[in-house]
């Protein structure tokens, strides 16, 4: 694999090359700067719906099923998605088919009709997968801890949006969206794999010239404000409690950001991590557990999280927090954390083996950080993390005001779990 390319173009978009040579496919991957967090109450969901319209038909293939059809002739894995901070569309293909690709993945993004009858068709789609997460509590808890944390703000609300909403956008919602946000100087096209760069540039400028300059409307900074404990216990009848403790971190551009890959991994990365041997192995409470820092462009969350006995999950928490408070503590010993430096460098690499995850991999490193690094420079940054500079960031992160607790489970009262949620 070459080093990176990028590039703007006049128009203010973004190119960026990943060469793989050794390679026998090719992905082009479109991001665009926009998702739910930069969404308003009223219109909370739409840019899913919009994510979920693209596929529907373009005014150069006119339905879903020509879309479809053609994507599937080419032998492709495709398909889009929506965070709180992007959007994206891909297609993955033998390398030949790349042009090919490019037309119909920029035709989706530039040119796609919504016509009337087609999101009256999506809307029942939209509302069964917001039911459908509704059954998974697994799931569902990671929605509460984010409503928890930061309450009615964007970064509160579900990237699917509420039924009652998604029930009324209509296609002039859509166009005027799409207006605000899919602009060229939002817009990132990747292209990773097996391709000639010279062509690819060309074609891109050819597919992507519908895309004209336009204003691009920014999200809105998230409060990340606290000064007291957070508890939200949803009562839903089911044999296992979900839950997810957790407490507020960094930006993705904070310097300690490494840090806190490395500190949860240290907590819940892996069969030997502090938490599966505590929760899982030894007190046996339930079949998962982990802990994971999710970083965003202007906050951050470090959680651990686990679906447990019922009749145990008071336990299950005080055991979490006894594991978090160690870090405060006590020095990660020199070879747990050589352990956990290794397993972080080896499942990086696990994980960039194939085009679309090259792609994704600096795609939203460019949308996110405006700024790109290799594998081997996050293996470094990862590697000059010591044992005192986990326990300064545990003691300034996990504080009793800033800490959370969300569960979903067959619980009425909240009282024993507020008495035990301190450090």
């Amino acid at each position: 694999m070459k080093k990176p390319t990028t590039k703007k173009l006049a128009n203010g978009m973004k190119l960026l090359f990943v060469p793989m040579s050794e390679q026998r496919t090719a992905t082009v991957l479109v991001l665009v700067e926009t998702g739910s967090k930069y969404e308003t109450k009223d219109k909370n969901g739409i840019s899913h719906f919009l994510e979920h319209m693209c596929f529907k038909g373009t005014t150069n293939r006119g339905s879903q099923l020509i879309v479809s059809r053609e994507l599937d002739s080419m032998g492709a894995e495709y398909n889009a998605f929506t965070g709180h901070e992007y959007t994206g569309y891909f297609a993955k293909v033998a390398a030949d088919h790349l042009p090919q690709a490019l037309d119909l993945i920029a035709d989706v993004y530039c040119n796609s009709l919504f016509k009337e009858e087609d999101i009256e068709q999506e809307r029942g789609a939209i509302v069964g997968e917001i039911d459908m997460y509704e059954d998974m509590p697994m799931r569902k808890v990671a929605d509460l801890f984010m409503k928890l944390v930061y309450g009615d703000q964007p970064a509160g609300w579900e990237i699917a949006g509420p039924k009652e909403l998604v029930t009324t956008f209509t296609r002039k919602d859509f166009l005027a969206y799409r207006a605000m946000h899919y602009v060229p100087s939002a817009t990132t096209v990747v292209i990773a794999g097996k391709f000639n760069a010279k062509n690819a540039e060309s074609l891109i400028k050819k597919y992507f010239a519908p895309l004209k300059k336009a204003k691009k409307y920014p999200k809105r900074t998230t409060d990340d404000t606290q000064t007291k404990p957070g508890l939200l216990v949803k009562y839903k009848e089911s044999d296992q409690t979900h839950i997810i403790v957790g407490v507020r971190s960094y930006p993705l551009t904070h310097k300690s950001y490494s840090i806190l890959t490395v500190m949860a991994a240290v907590l819940g990365g892996g069969m030997s991590s502090r938490l599966f041997q505590k929760v899982r192995t030894e007190m046996g409470l339930g079949y998962y557990v982990r802990a994971t820092n999710d970083s965003f462009t202007d906050h951050g969350m470090f959680t651990a999280s686990a679906g447990v006995v019922n009749e145990r999950a008071l336990e299950a928490v005080r055991a979490i927090l006894i594991e978090l408070r160690r870090l405060k503590t006590d020095l990660v010993p020199t070879e747990e954390l050589k352990k956990v430096k290794d397993m972080m460098a080896g499942r990086l690499m696990l994980g960039i083996e194939s085009s679309d995850e090259i792609a994704e991999f600096f795609g939203f490193q460019e949308i996110l950080k405006k700024k790109l690094a290799t594998p081997e420079e996050l293996v470094l940054r990862m590697n000059k993390v010591t044992a005192k500079d986990i326990q300064r960031v545990a003691n300034e992160i996990f504080t009793t005001e800033h800490l959370n607790l969300a569960l979903i489970g067959p619980w009425k009262d909240d009282k024993e779990f507020k008495k035990i949620l301190k450090f």
